[in-house]
């Protein structure tokens, strides 16, 4: 872990040329620092216009100065921030000779550690400050707003909440017998056990669909060859990425475009035509698009409609990944003259004309519910990877866990895994001492942040 004695300073703004530049310091030397700096102690949370000198008490720039005393504070800690003129060059004059009065270069992502560290936030909070400085949308910002906010923080809270006290029944019953508590023959622990998991898959669906506001939604065009992928990819990025001819198997290889659809970022993968071929090169594509379609988020199976009720498309779909949600678009609508439109069918269905767009607005409205787009300001939080293995391993605990007292009537290995269960969703909020996973959390931010 750090040392959290040294005080430390970075350039908070953008390098290069601005109105405004901010050198921000934090530490047990601030108020040293700003007498040196200022020749003056800043009044508590007002600002205060100053020169800024130097070691040889030249004027190197003039500015406002705030000062935030701990703990009331963002790290917790005394901080200064200076804002000057945002040149390369003056900011860079400023840093030097905050650092040459005794603070030292902060690392990206310091400062939102040292506020974790001081209990100012929590794991969830920090990531998201990282999270809405990245923001690709303003669904994606809104929603990392939500988790600094700590909307995700409580959510897992009252999850943690609820194990706690399943576990401290079932321990009871355990540890003190004489009590007679029968937790084996109420219907008391089935319904908690039973409230946790609705309330774990709940939050597993939020959390996906904030993760895929924030990443994007990986979309994989898969399907026999000249069934229209690469004229619905052209469609959906409104330009010609892919060449279209009535030859089948003209697309080769992988073509990816990233497009915004109503803010939501979106990675359309376009792919080869799935069939058995003797072609070398073809075959290479074919193999590509198998290993694309495994890290998919969306596989959007694409069939000639007039073949549909031949029902060719059904070879490759019991191939493809049960894991995996899939829609299957029923193309060239204009020749099938099938009516235009989405059915909620296991999977979905959505019928379109690639060539004239039609249908286009069904399938992306279809994929905005998909991603979870939000009209109202209610909304999803921003998760990560690391928080959707959490939330799966939490499932996978309870679930066993629950077999235990089914099949073994076994409340000792049921504690167990609640204990399990408790474990990973804390390992979200940061309620454990893991200082590699910090360093590599951390390490990702922004100098300054």
């Amino acid at each position: 872990m750090l040392n959290n004695q040294d005080t430390i300073a970075a350039i908070a703004t953008p390098i290069g040329r601005g109105g405004i530049g901010i050198v921000r310091v934090s530490g047990l030397l601030v108020t040293q620092i700003a007498q040196a700096i200022l020749h003056k102690q800043p009044e508590a949370r007002l600002a205060c216009f100053a020169n800024f000198y130097n070691q040889q008490q030249e004027i190197i720039d003039q500015g406002i100065a705030l000062y935030f005393p701990a703990p009331n504070s963002f790290t917790g800690e005394d901080i200064l921030e200076l804002q000057g003129h945002g040149g390369a060059v003056v900011m860079d004059c400023v840093l030097q000779a905050v650092l040459q009065q005794g603070a030292r270069l902060a690392l990206p992502g310091e400062f939102s550690q040292r506020a974790f560290l001081n209990d100012k936030i929590d794991l969830t909070q920090a990531e998201a400050i990282a999270d809405l400085i990245d923001s690709s949308s303003q669904q994606a910002a809104q929603a990392a707003m939500r988790s600094l906010q700590g909307e995700f923080s409580q959510k897992i809270q009252q999850m943690v909440e609820a194990v706690i006290h399943l576990r401290m029944y079932i321990e009871a019953a355990i540890d003190f017998p004489e009590e007679e508590i029968d937790f084996l023959a109420d219907n008391k622990i089935q319904q908690q056990l039973q409230t946790i998991k609705q309330q774990l898959t709940q939050l597993q669906s939020s959390a996906k669909q904030g993760y895929l506001l924030q990443s994007g939604l990986h979309l994989v065009i898969a399907g026999r060859p000249n069934a229209g992928k690469s004229s619905l990819l052209n469609q959906l990025a409104k330009k010609d990425s892919a060449i279209v001819t009535d030859i089948p198997g003209t697309t080769r290889d992988i073509l990816k475009e990233a497009i915004q659809l109503d803010g939501l970022p979106l990675h359309i993968i376009d792919t080869a035509g799935l069939r058995e071929s003797d072609d070398k090169v073809e075959q290479e594509g074919i193999k590509r698009a198998w290993q694309q379609i495994q890290q998919a988020d969306l596989i959007l199976l694409m069939v000639d409609d007039r073949e549909y009720q031949q029902q060719h498309h059904v070879a490759i779909e019991s191939n493809l990944p049960s894991h995996i949600p899939k829609i299957i678009i029923r193309n060239k609508a204009d020749l099938s003259q099938a009516p235009i439109g989405l059915t909620k069918t296991e999977p979905p269905e959505c019928v379109i004309s690639a060539k004239t767009g039609a249908g286009l607005t069904d399938l992306e409205h279809y994929l905005k519910q998909f991603i979870g787009y939000q009209t109202s300001e209610q909304g999803n939080f921003i998760a990560r990877r690391r928080h959707l293995q959490a939330l799966a391993d939490a499932e996978q605990a309870l679930t066993h866990g629950e077999q235990q007292l089914n099949l073994y009537q076994a409340g000792e290995l049921l504690a167990e895994d609640l204990r399990q269960v408790q474990t990973y969703l804390n390992q979200i909020t940061g309620e454990f001492n893991n200082d590699d996973l910090l360093g590599r959390i951390f390490s990702s931010f922004c100098i300054g942040k």
